[in-house]
């Protein structure tokens, strides 16, 4: 050191506190948790053995879960691909994100929390795996006179610009592209890597090792117990089976760099199941899907949580973990406390969408698997489904020509399903309203829309999912709130005692 310095003891002073600012400049940035946040793609919940259930084997993401958090309360805010993904993105629902046609492409002006991460927190961000769908359809294969020309035609893919790497492919080519990216990511920087899995979308394709007997399934009450629904269920739990495997090899991947220490891992299904019920309708099996959290040295092992969570409440919890506070549009809930077991404040509702899907025109013979617009609220206890296009009958999206479909098809022309499943699966027109009670009907067969008993919860429900449609500006009209039982709560006030932040 300098014997000038060395004398006087005020340069002293600053050169320590320098070298002080400097150390916890470091600290501050080794302190930020690597971010990897994996979807699986129509993946109902309970699908994972940690979730008791039996038709499936998943020991990598039960250890997942025993070393992190499971939620067994998880909802997507759509039941489809695409607007799904831009609500964990955005942290806004898909209305808001003017993301409910499936064919759309994220608008430019939506902020993403993996670009909040980059600017603000100095991570090194991208996607890989499946097709991420938000740049619109066809991606680099659009071909002229596509839906994808046009947008590109339109400068509307913007993704590459949006993270620091970007690859697309199968989920073998996902690991490679994983290991690419943590090889290639700044060794001074966080990172946030998106991976994204097809598997178990539709059509399933399991080995005969994955795929489990099908006699030896066991069927959930909202499925007639019918052979082709046997071996679909078994071709789809073989592909939530392989999910297990790839998970595996991302999670070695990792392991490799020495980073997991700390790394937040986040595992989660899209939407629900290409199964009646499941992905495209708004019952339970449709936006209910996994959650597994693990966070090293935060989350105490072997936790799990029955909070209600909406999809909109992952990309605030990503940048509340970063040390971000979230933009003020972003309506999700920040859940970190719950992550941490401090005092958490949980939802009151969470809010799903349904939108038109693909790009099949509307034709009189249109089905609900292509095109449908409706919208829902669930609180604990109750779900409220509103359905605008009632008309048009519904079949499940993707599996509609498989033997599960055509055989329920044909045992309802018999007369040989129950007044439930014929109701639920079988009523043309639909009803407007549908009104469950979830602890009595969990499986939502019984409509209880109109029931005199229920009327307040009813039009509690109505009302809330109003205001929600007001607050997104949704261009569906608004359900009817002008004859609840309670005037004053229908055409005043806030959505419970916290009006929209408990919502």
């Amino acid at each position: 050191m300098d014997s000038r310095m060395a004398r006087s003891p005020r340069l002293l002073l600053i050169f320590a506190a320098l070298v002080f600012g400097l150390v916890r400049l470091g600290a501050a940035a080794a302190s930020k948790p690597n971010i990897l946040f994996v979807l699986s793609d129509d993946h109902s919940y309970p699908f994972l053995s940690c979730y008791g259930d039996p038709n499936v084997r998943t020991p990598t993401l039960d250890r997942l879960a025993a070393e992190g958090m499971k939620f067994h309360r998880f909802f997507t805010s759509a039941p489809q691909c695409v607007p799904s993904r831009a609500a964990f993105l955005t942290g806004r629902s898909a209305v808001a994100a003017r993301m409910t046609r499936f064919s759309s492409p994220l608008p430019r002006d939506e902020i993403t929390f993996p670009e909040l991460l980059r600017e603000k927190a100095g991570y090194y961000t991208g996607i890989c795996g499946r097709t991420y769908h938000l740049d619109g359809p066809g991606g680099a294969r659009a071909t002229a006179g596509s839906v994808g020309a046009l947008i590109e035609r339109n400068g509307l893919r913007t993704f590459a610009e949006r993270v620091d790497y970007l690859r697309t492919g199968s989920d073998t080519e996902a690991i490679v592209q994983m290991r690419e990216f943590l090889a290639q990511r700044p060794k001074d920087k966080p990172f946030c890597l998106w991976l994204n899995f097809s598997d178990p979308h539709h059509p399933w394709t399991p080995s005969a090792a994955d795929r489990p007997d099908p006699a030896t399934l066991k069927l959930p009450p909202h499925w007639p117990d019918l052979p082709g629904l046997r071996a679909q269920l078994a071709d789809y739990c073989g592909e939530v089976n392989r999910v297990d495997r790839s998970m595996q090899a991302v999670l070695d991947a990792l392991d490799a760099t020495g980073l997991a220490g700390n790394t937040l891992v986040i595992f989660a299904g899209d939407n629900g199941a290409a199964l009646p019920h499941g992905k495209g309708s708004l019952y339970d099996p449709g936006s209910h899907v996994p959650l597994v959290i693990r966070w090293p040295g935060v989350i105490q092992p072997g936790r799990e949580s029955r909070s209600l969570l909406s999809g909109e409440d992952i990309a605030p919890t990503i940048l509340a973990a970063a040390g971000l506070t979230a933009p003020a549009k972003m309506s999700g809930h920040n859940f970190v406390a719950l992550l941490k077991d401090e005092t958490y404040s949980p939802r009151r509702y969470i809010f799903v969408e349904r939108g038109p899907h693909g790009t099949a025109p509307v034709t009189p013979t249109i089905r609900s698997s292509s095109y449908d617009l409706a919208r829902a609220v669930r609180s604990d206890g109750y779900k409220l489904i509103y359905n605008c296009t009632p008309w048009i009958p519904y079949s499940p999206v993707d599996s509609a020509g498989g033997a599960g479909w055509r055989e329920m098809t044909a045992a309802n022309e018999a007369g040989q399903l129950s007044p439930g499943l014929r109701n639920t699966y079988f009523t043309s027109p639909r009803p407007v309203y549908e009104l469950y009670d979830l602890q009595a009907d969990p499986s939502e067969l019984n409509n209880l829309s109109g029931t005199p008993a229920l009327q307040t919860t009813e039009f509690e429900l109505r009302r809330v999912l109003a205001e929600r449609m007001i607050l997104d500006f949704d261009y569906l009209p608004l359900p009817d709130i002008g004859d609840s039982p309670n005037t004053g709560a229908a055409k005043g006030g806030k959505a419970g005692k916290g009006g929209k932040g408990k919502q």
